[in-house]
């Protein structure tokens, strides 16, 4: 597990810092007021069931299915599953994409309701939401040939497609501008060209892996029907965080123009985290205890749990803490330039800090959910998925107004909170989860090393960073980021959070192995 929680979380961190010069181009070409605001919304919707097709639901209940069918019947048996899923997905992802390709004044009427007065904005969003859009099948179906290679415990090409994306919505900004309406045109067109490079990308992946699928009629078997069975309360259980934040589109179409793109900027960096660790720790683990439960393993599918709550907590818990401590000089020295202005920085810092109180949740979801899926429970997520949904609904209404831009983001983070702590209940009550000597003594010691590196960074910026200018404030930032990170470390091996002698150890035995 730990082996693939590296792969992931290494090409997820390639793809986030390629991610961070697509987002520092965007700043500065589009800035964060009404083209932005536009191309956030055109861009939330195909990269929600991105989210909840590639890190939830499907993956959630495919992922173990393919595994069970892999290990009790084979790799053919396994590959007409999988085929057979390619064809009911074509069918239905290409038919929903022209439904929403007609509806989609309607749709984004819906999204934008109190930005709906707005004749000349909406216009612009129905515009770069059409053009977005086909990305959403491509993904989804990049996300099912992804669950394949997963299923093979091969994870490096589906971590890699997200560098795609990256690589082509820059080069679509820069080299399309000035051929298109708008910069935001030029990057909705790169969004649905990234989308059939990535699926490129993977089925080359999956050929090389002896698995070529091939589109098939599309078919209702008794595999499929359990598919959309264990799919269907899945949607909504994986997808929570995802609904959850795409609330925060509809909030801030009652707030002042640029809160969308404070809160997708701010929401960006609280990402980094979150696709690194959660995602690729959810992901590494997912196969390991499906097959742990199928072979009836109790104990070690427990210990598999713990592992994987230690591994996200080590680094979830400085990076949370980081981010709420200096939001500031990080989203100054990322995004400050061009169309993107100083008050554009202080206000998507302090939206940062109120994502930053939920970041070890946003992460925790992505580990203990797992938890049920791999024992075939996706309607239990769902129930508490659906209770923080309510939750963080009633909780937008509440802070709207009082915290303006920061009410989205803290109320995001109060209802993640609330869904970790039903998902612990709920697991440990069943016997899936019991903390053991090695979490119960790593996690207190975590914290403490956290609030040191916190000290750390607070220091460093009134020394390095305040009243710097030009070059010296990327210095001062940098100096911050290798002080805290040394801070952490040192920290860590004094407290005993961790060991990076034993880390070490356990990657030379897994490359060994």
């Amino acid at each position: 597990m730990l082996r693939g929680i590296l792969t992931i979380g290494g090409w997820t961190m390639g793809s986030r810092v390629l991610g961070f010069l697509r987002d520092m181009l965007m700043a500065a070409l589009v800035g964060a007021g009404p083209l932005g605001d536009a191309f956030v919304v055109a861009n939330r919707l195909p990269n929600m069931f991105r989210s909840l097709f590639g890190e939830g639901a499907f993956n959630a209940a495919f992922v173990p299915e393919f595994s069970a069918i892999l290990t009790a019947r084979g790799a053919d048996s396994a590959r007409r599953f999988a085929e057979q899923t390619f064809g009911v997905m074509t069918f239905w992802l290409v038919a929903l994409t022209l439904l929403a390709e007609l509806l989609m004044p309607q749709i984004m009427g819906l999204l934008l309701i109190g930005a709906a007065h707005d004749t000349a904005h909406m216009t612009l969003v129905v515009d770069l939401a059409r053009i977005t859009f086909p990305y959403m099948p491509l993904i989804c179906l990049t996300a099912l040939l992804s669950g394949v290679l997963n299923g093979l415990d091969k994870f490096a090409a589906a971590a890699a497609a997200p560098v795609v994306y990256n690589l082509t919505s820059m080069a679509f900004m820069v080299g399309l501008t000035g051929l298109v309406p708008t910069t935001g045109h030029a990057l909705a067109w790169g969004v649905s060209a990234s989308g059939v490079f990535q699926l490129a990308l993977v089925m080359w992946a999956t050929w090389q892996a002896g698995m070529a699928l091939h589109l098939v009629k599309p078919q209702l078997s008794p595999e499929i029907r359990t598919l959309l069975k264990r799919m269907a309360p899945g949607l909504l259980a994986a997808g929570v965080t995802q609904l959850n934040l795409s609330l925060d589109v509809v909030i801030a179409g009652f707030l002042p123009a640029g809160t969308q793109s404070a809160l997708y900027y701010a929401n960006r960096l609280n990402q980094l985290p979150l696709g690194i660790i959660g995602v690729a720790v959810g992901t590494a683990m997912l196969p390991s205890l499906s097959r742990q439960v199928a072979s009836g393993m109790l104990e070690e599918s427990r210990t598999t749990l713990n592992r994987a709550l230690e591994y996200a907590l080590v680094l979830t818990l400085p990076a949370a803490l980081a981010l709420g401590a200096v939001p500031l000089p990080i989203m100054s020295v990322l995004f400050e330039r061009g169309a993107f202005d100083h008050h554009a920085a202080v206000v998507s810092s302090q939206t940062l800090m109120a994502y930053a109180l939920g970041l070890p949740a946003f992460v925790l979801i992505k580990v203990l959910v797992p938890g049920l899926f791999a024992r075939g429970d996706t309607t239990t997520p769902m129930r508490w998925g659906l209770a923080s949904v309510a939750l963080n609904i009633g909780l937008n209404i509440l802070f709207m107004h009082p915290f303006q831009h920061r009410g989205p983001a803290l109320a995001a983070s109060c209802a993640a909170w609330f869904n970790v702590a039903a998902l612990a209940v709920v697991l440990y009550r069943r016997g899936y989860f019991v903390p053991d000597a090695g979490l119960l003594h790593r996690v207190p010691r975590m914290a403490l090393a956290s609030a040191a590196m916190v000290a750390a960074l607070i220091g460093l910026q009134m020394v390095a960073y305040d009243g710097a200018h030009g070059i010296f404030r990327y210095l001062g930032l940098a100096a911050m980021v290798a002080g805290g990170g040394l801070a952490y470390g040192l920290a860590g091996e004094i407290f005993g959070a961790f060991r990076l002698r034993e880390l070490a150890g356990r990657l030379r035995r897994r490359r060994a192995a």
